[in-house]
This record gives structure tokens, C-alpha cells and sequence, in this order.
């Protein structure tokens, strides 16, 4: 009962706001207030307020909230621990992929036949040995070019 008064009397003042503000032929603003001061008599009307009341001093209700604010700490948690193992979301779906479609090699007319898993796994290793060999020729690029720029002035 306290809660419909008072969304009444909001309701009330901002509609007198509304008219003092549509008094100093500011009619875009005056109606936005309008608009805003409806919204708590509205509530109330659809027994929304009633109903937001009612459950607002049950001990089941803060318990529940309680447990859906445990449930996304977890949620959280997991994220934050499945972003640290570097795994993200694109390469096990990729991997699934690969897992399914692993029976026929991307330019081959026939299936392969034995090999599996293990062979996704000894393709992976040889892809990561010139990776470092790139990483070692980046620095001496690095050089070459510098070099290339001292030479160009003279120097």
C-alpha cells in the first residue's frame, strides 16, 4: 500500500515538473519528463510494485538470489581459468573440427586409412620447429635492415 502512494506521488510531481517545464516553451524536454513521471503509476497499475513487494521480504527469494550469484562466481571462475590455459573458444572448435573431418585430408579423393589422432599430433610438432627458425631470422632481418639504412646515408 505504502509503495502505490508513493509511486502515485512521484507519478504526481514529475507531471508538475512537466508542466512548469512546457510553461518555459521547452516541449521536447517536457515531454521526456512526462514520459519518465508515467512509469511509476504505470508499475503500480500493472501490479508489477505489488508484486517486486512480495517478494522482497520472503527468505526463499534472497536465497535463490543467493544461489544465482554463486552460479555466475562459477561461470566466472571457469572463464577466467579457461583464458589463462590459453585455450580459447575458435581453437577447440577447430579442433573438433579437425576431429571430425580427420578420416579425409584436405586434398586427397579417398579417406585415409589408419593413422588418427596420433597423426594430428606429429603434424603439429613439425609446424612449430620452423616457427622458431623464424623467430631466430627475425633479429638478423632486423640488422640487415638497419644496415641497409646506415649504408643509404653514408654512414
Amino acid at each position: 500500500m505504502l509503495a502505490e502512494t508513493i509511486c502515485s506521488a512521484v507519478s504526481a510531481a514529475g507531471l508538475g515538473i512537466a508542466a512548469v517545464t512546457a510553461y518555459r516553451k521547452r516541449f521536447l524536454t517536457a515531454t521526456r519528463i512526462a514520459a519518465y513521471s508515467l512509469v511509476p503509476i504505470g508499475l503500480v497499475l500493472t501490479g508489477v510494485v505489488e508484486w517486486i513487494a512480495g517478494i522482497a521480504f520472503k527468505p526463499s527469494v534472497w536465497l535463490g538470489f543467493g544461489v544465482l550469484g554463486l552460479s555466475w562466481l562459477l561461470f566466472m571462475t571457469t572463464r577466467a581459468i579457461e583464458r589463462r590455459s590459453g585455450t580459447t573458444r575458435a581453437e577447440r572448435k577447430a579442433a573438433r573440427a579437425a576431429g571430425r573431418n580427420e578420416s579425409v585430408a584436405p586434398g586427397a579423393s579417398a579417406p585415409s586409412l589408419g593413422a588418427g589422432a596420433g597423426a594430428a599430433a606429429t603434424a603439429a610438432k613439425p609446424q612449430a620447429k620452423p616457427k622458431k627458425k623464424q623467430e631466430a631470422a627475425a633479429p638478423g632481418d632486423d640488422f640487415s635492415d638497419i644496415e641497409a639504412i646506415l649504408k643509404k646515408h653514408g654512414i
